[in-house]
């Protein structure tokens, strides 16, 4: 569905006359078109207003926190609007090719982001991971952090659903008291916190990007299990984070307990086979 008039006419007043709007794959949750004028292009991202609250001024905070906070390319935030539709206007980025040096440059650029550290596990506001409130209520601990904020709100929603028996929850409980002693004890590391390869991509001049985040001070193991979750990222990419900022022992082993979160917000909006992923990291553990 083309953005209304309305919207078009504020983005007008912002970028000049509008010369075509074309749709673009954006994912799943929002309407994503390219906006052409006489001098520029834009990605605009719209939904209807009664739906995401606050989604895409969360957005744009998480856009900013990263873009003053790496030296990844990140889309700058050009207009947020509030009407029957809401939108949000960032600059347009041409795709470049994934090379070899590309993530070599990524591995580095993310090791040195999460050097950026907090004074607490979560964040000063809410957001979301996909179409889901994702909530950073602060803690001083990753393991309650991330059973509490992350993996018990989810589980809340599966049950709504009926999708998990008792035996999965009582494994999950489990979990819970080992949390502690699997993950290292690390300051929080800032976090894309959905950096999946369709969140990543080459600029035309060969400089790694990343949009679509679902920020957080959380563990930075987090972004590389999530790399791995449906692939994507090469050897150079590992190679060159852990020469940056090596983590720590067994950290191949743990990318699985990190992954169930991801894997049960895919539960809760596609079920599906990530039912049974859940239950084989549990089985594991």
């Amino acid at each position: 569905m083309q953005p209304g008039q309305a919207t078009k006419a504020i983005i007008e007043g912002v970028t000049g006359r509008i010369i075509n709007i074309l749709p673009v794959s954006g994912g799943s949750i929002n309407n994503a078109f390219k906006v052409e004028t006489a001098s520029s292009a834009y990605f605009l991202k719209t939904n209807p207003a009664c739906l995401y609250l606050n989604m895409f001024e969360t957005e744009a905070k998480g856009l900013r926190l990263l873009k003053n906070s790496s030296l990844f390319k990140v889309p700058d935030v050009v207009l947020l609007g509030n009407g029957a539709d809401k939108f949000i206007l960032m600059e347009w980025i041409e795709t470049g090719q994934k090379t070899p040096v590309l993530y070599k440059k990524a591995g580095e650029y993310l090791a040195q982001m999460h050097h950026n550290s907090g004074d607490f596990f979560g964040l000063s506001h809410h957001n979301y991971i996909g179409s889901l409130p994702q909530s950073n209520k602060a803690h001083q601990n990753w393991g309650e952090f991330f059973k509490a904020e992350r993996l018990e709100p989810q589980l809340k929603i599966a049950c709504k659903k009926n999708i998990f028996e008792p035996a999965v929850l009582k494994q999950f409980e489990k979990l819970f008291t080992k949390l502690n002693e699997i993950f290292p004890n690390e300051p929080p590391a800032l976090l894309h916190g959905d950096l999946w390869s369709g969140n990543f991509m080459a600029t035309i001049e060969g400089s790694p990007a990343i949009f679509d985040p679902a920020v957080y001070f959380g563990h930075r193991e987090m972004d590389l299990a999530m790399t791995k979750l449906f692939g994507g990222f090469s050897p150079e990419f590992y190679q060159h984070y852990q020469e940056t900022f090596p983590l720590e022992k067994g950290w191949q082993k743990r990318m699985d307990i990190c992954n169930l979160y991801p894997l049960l917000v895919h539960v809760n909006l596609f079920g599906g086979s990530y039912v049974n992923q859940v239950r084989e990291v549990l089985e594991g553990f």
